[in-house]
């Protein structure tokens, strides 16, 4: 039996047919291993030693409204836990990166999923820059001067975001006149003092876009996110409809080029999204999607990922 920890964000407020988190810790828990949740705000760092206020579960379920119960909060000896899945939601912000910091105290003591160091080094708009022939034409930029000019050079018709964003909120697709881009810009820098990311628009979001799952660098499955009428985003959060798909020949030539660097750097459970031919985002921090992966194609990436904990530990 392992003892593994989930640092997550609330375990009693999580979707049981949705969440991703939720599924590993099952599959964990089904197997006989001894689980504990934490929250990032409840981990502690003194003399190079981590603890956390945690929970020990002792049980586990998937029945709506009975999920989980937990016994009273404790404090845990983070380098006494045989692996620790680092799972809370972006944004990636600097309590996220701090959190990182905290947890690479525990390595190689403890295994932590994905390598809290390469997580961190890792954001997920910009990773995906450090590999050649596989993004769309993309400008990371805080001038709207060189906003313009990209916009000019690709068509009139671009995709800005913010850099650090997540699940699809605050994506504008901007054609045309692009009278409203000056505004828009500006409603970022009050926002947030980060770099804009503008992409050139790809036409093919209309068919979606797909969600390739990758364990330890290796392509295991993907499935498709369809943008609802009306919109450009295809995340599930805002509407985005999954449906069942398979890795084309291109998705497995992408995952050829970036899975030996995952691999390399102990990115064990990766999301990344491909549009037509492709890559726009490289998923570490909180990867989703595999319950939707599992219902339309029987891959089941909780198994794959205890597996992978338990050759390592057990």
């Amino acid at each position: 039996m392992l003892k593994i920890a989930f640092q997550m964000d609330p375990i009693t407020g999580v979707d049981i047919n949705g969440d991703s988190t939720f599924d590993i810790a099952l599959e964990a828990f089904s197997r006989g291993h001894e689980i504990w949740v934490y929250e990032p705000r409840h981990l502690s760092l003194e003399d190079g030693r981590v603890r956390a206020t945690a929970q020990k579960v002792t049980q586990l379920q998937r029945v709506k409204g009975d999920h989980v119960t937990l016994e009273a909060p404790v404090t845990l000896d983070l380098h006494g836990v045989d692996s620790i899945f680092l799972r809370q939601d972006p944004p990636f912000d600097m309590s996220y990166i701090t959190s990182t910091h905290i947890l690479e105290h525990l390595m190689p003591e403890v295994l932590v999923v994905n390598d809290p160091r390469h997580v961190r080094d890792a954001p997920e708009k910009l990773f995906v820059t450090h590999f050649e022939g596989v993004m769309p034409p993309t400008l990371i930029t805080s001038s709207e001067t060189e906003i313009r000019a990209f916009f000019e050079r690709h068509n009139r018709d671009i995709v800005v975001k913010p850099l650090f964003g997540n699940g699809g909120a605050g994506v504008f697709r901007i054609r045309d006149t692009a009278e409203n881009l000056a505004s828009l810009v500006e409603m970022f820098q009050l926002i947030s003092r980060d770099p804009l990311m503008a992409q050139a628009f790809v036409p093919d979001v209309r068919n979606g876009d797909k969600r390739v799952i990758l364990v330890d660098g290796e392509p295991v499955g993907a499935i498709n996110r369809v943008p609802a009428e009306g919109e450009v985003r295809a995340n599930m959060h805002v509407g985005g409809k999954a449906i069942a798909s398979e890795l084309s020949a291109r998705d497995r030539e992408i995952c050829d080029i970036i899975g030996p660097e995952l691999k390399r750097r102990g990115l064990v459970f990766v999301g990344i999204d491909v549009i037509g031919d492709v890559l726009t985002e490289i998923n570490v921090t909180s990867p989703t999607g595999i319950q939707e992966l599992r219902r339309f194609s029987g891959v089941d990436v909780s198994k794959l990922l205890i597996d992978w904990v338990e050759a390592r530990r057990g």
